[in-house]
């Protein structure tokens, strides 16, 4: 395992899990027998979810399983009436949240049912331990029938080699996540201690519009989600009598990969909520440039390595991330297959994202995920914290919606 594993497993100690999922919904006539035994096959071809954790000279490392059985990690379940993806949501959510066992490889399978006009859904739960996001989508096209590569939006670079030695690697990552004193963002009611429930509202919107309305302002996809999550945040804050110029964001950064497992650094952004949503979008993009090849290096939690997983084994952490006020909210950005692809013999209609983020004070996050030509924000909230998430994803799906049509 790498330091950036061992961190995640570190940090899995709160009442949410380190856990993230993606919801694949499905066209009608899917086969639950025959998806079942689908990726019961395939997922015995892919290597990292036939590993699991074991202990080697005190420290935890990956292996594989030597009775390793898909059938473990699979379950069915009816989603609600109607059926439609609001309530498959709050159907799949109790299973995303749900620790995955540390017996087994570190994943999990949904096979929902009941869907609108006789849909079903997949949904694949991994721990942050075993991949991130990007990592997650490269499993994810040895899952389908037959997908291309998967791109990633995310900023990165290739030209971060660490010159300089650890000293000068930390430096310029710290840099890029604020340094260590990056100034306390204004006291706002998106900072409130998180608990164990998550919700999660989706937004969709056509990707070609957006890209086109971003690149008039010599803009990104990255940056038109930044803003419309800007704007959509001030509405909320104003709708609870609270005012702000600005909102800061963190973004994950994939950096250089060179094995499976994690390879992200955090990128701290300020989203200006002021101003013409075009000069919006043209700032965030300047400051995604100028700082992204800094970022794209190895991860703070991965260069601090035992030093970072004794501070959150001790609890430092966890009360550092409830007591945080660094930023207001975390947003990553991925790219998936850009055209129609199959499971099972079966059409993917749509990819949802769910990250419901582990224990800190951010009541709100979002995650942007593209596929063939469309792309979804899914808003995920502590529903204690932030009761008001459908008021907010209204705004998003509006605010997405308004800058795919320029206005």
């Amino acid at each position: 395992m790498n330091n950036a594993d061992l961190a995640f497993l570190a940090m899995d100690r709160g009442p949410v899990p380190e856990q993230f999922a993606v919801v694949l919904v499905l066209g009608a006539g899917f086969d639950v027998a025959e998806g079942v035994r689908v990726l019961g096959e395939r997922a015995g071809r892919i290597p990292r979810l036939r590993q699991r954790l074991v202990r080697t000279h005190g420290r935890a490392a990956w292996a594989l399983d030597p009775v390793f059985d898909p059938a473990r990690h699979f379950c069915e379940l009816r989603c609600p009436l109607p059926g439609n993806e609001r309530a498959l949501l709050e159907a799949v959510m109790p299973e995303v949240t749900r620790r995955l066992r540390r017996d087994r490889p570190l994943w999990r399978a949904i096979f929902v049912t009941g869907l609108q006009e006789g849909g079903a859904a997949l949904v694949l739960v991994v721990h942050h331990a075993l991949v991130d996001g990007l990592g997650g989508l490269a499993v994810l096209r040895e899952v389908f029938d037959d997908s291309g590569p998967a791109e990633d939006s995310t900023p990165r670079s290739g030209s971060h080699g660490g010159h300089g030695g650890w000293w000068c690697s930390l430096r310029e990552t710290m840099s890029a996540s604020g340094g260590l004193f990056p100034g306390r963002v204004a006291p706002s009611s998106l900072l409130r201690p998180t608990g164990r429930q998550r919700r999660a509202i989706a937004a969709h919107t056509e990707l070609a519009p957006l890209l086109a309305a971003a690149r008039r302002s010599g803009a990104t996809v990255n940056a038109a989600v930044l803003v419309a999550v800007g704007e959509s945040l001030r509405r909320l804050l104003a709708h609870r009598g609270e005012q702000v110029r600005e909102i800061r964001a963190g973004v994950p950064v994939a950096g250089e990969r060179t094995a499976a497992g994690n390879a992200v650094s955090p990128l701290l952004l300020t989203v200006p909520v002021t101003g013409s949503r075009e000069n919006r979008m043209a700032q965030v993009t300047a400051d995604t440039r100028a700082w992204r090849s800094k970022a794209a290096g190895p991860a703070p939690i991965s260069l601090l390595g035992g030093f970072f997983r004794l501070l959150a084994a001790t609890g430092g952490y966890r009360w550092y991330m409830n007591h945080q006020r660094r930023l207001h909210i975390v947003v990553s950005c991925l790219r998936g297959p850009a055209r129609p692809v199959c499971f099972a013999g079966t059409p993917v209609r749509s990819m949802i994202p769910i990250v419901p983020g582990g224990a800190s004070n951010l009541t709100l996050a979002c995650q942007a995920l593209s596929y063939a030509g469309v792309l979804t924000v899914t808003a995920v909230a502590d529903p204690v914290g932030c009761p008001e998430l459908d008021l907010f994803a209204r705004d998003l799906q509006n605010e997405l919606d308004l800058l795919a049509r320029g206005s």
